[in-house]
């Protein structure tokens, strides 16, 4: 097999962190990586922050509701969608820029997140652990206060890297026959969304999950524990107000 298909086929997020830091020349593998990936038009609409320094490691840390990981990790990287660069560059050049819009700011988020895939992928090349945290967005105006980022600049996602202090299971993932559609968009019936989730429901990671919840269902657990719309409501009203604040979305 194909060792970048191996790679990929063998991601672990990993959350612990040996206290050894990355070399230099890894580091700018890694980044380097990064930039390499594709993006909208060539116009590179992402900025990344890295973080070693452990002073600032502890300014961010609540920001992403301490999780250990950020402390841990010798390495943080925060990637954010950034039109600032590109409409100063049309600024200078006397090109009108049209970019305060919402097209705009998805072309950065895509932009963003491809080039933290490929940051993912590189720093896993070099034996390397890394977490995605999704707690970016959830605080991004603070994130932006502790980063000094300008109008048009707005954190997207997070990566801590590391050289991995455990070896945890690999985490499931639904079957392929549940999310690939082909020619166009077939719906789900009800007998398809038992199948497709029939496994993980039936896990014994879910059985764990249901006992320490008191819930009767996997499907609960995502919607009275981890992500319930009273959060997801306040979270995402946060982010517009900041989106706007940053000039997107006037």
């Amino acid at each position: 097999m194909n060792t970048v298909i191996e790679q990929i086929l063998k991601h672990k997020s990993i959350r612990h962190y040996q206290n050894k830091p990355i070399a230099e020349d890894i580091l700018n593998d890694i980044l380097t990586a990064a930039s390499r990936a594709a993006t909208t038009g060539n116009m590179q609409l992402y900025s990344i922050i890295v973080n070693q320094d452990e002073k600032m490691k502890q300014k961010i840390a609540p920001l992403h509701f301490n999780q250990p990981a950020i402390i841990e990790a010798p390495l943080i990287l925060t990637f954010c969608a950034d039109f600032n660069r590109f409409i100063k560059w049309c600024n200078a050049r006397d090109a009108r820029h049209g970019y305060d819009n919402m097209q705009s700011f998805m072309w950065a988020v895509v932009d963003t997140c491809l080039a933290a895939q490929n940051a993912c992928l590189a720093a896993e090349a070099h034996g390397l652990g890394t977490c995605y945290l999704g707690t970016t967005t959830y605080n991004a105006k603070e994130l932006a206060e502790a980063y000094h980022l300008p109008k048009y600049v707005v954190p997207i996602c997070c990566l801590t890297i590391g050289y991995p202090d455990e070896n945890p299971e690999y985490t499931d993932r639904l079957p392929l026959e549940g999310i690939i559609h082909h020619e166009i968009y077939k719906d789900y019936s009800s007998e398809d969304i038992d199948n497709i989730y029939h496994e993980r429901e039936n896990s014994e990671l879910t059985k764990r999950l249901l006992e320490e919840n008191q819930l009767e269902n996997l499907a609960k657990i995502f919607t009275e524990r981890r992500y319930t719309k009273k959060d997801n409501e306040y979270f995402a009203e946060r982010l517009l107000t900041f989106l706007k604040e940053q000039d997107f979305f006037k």
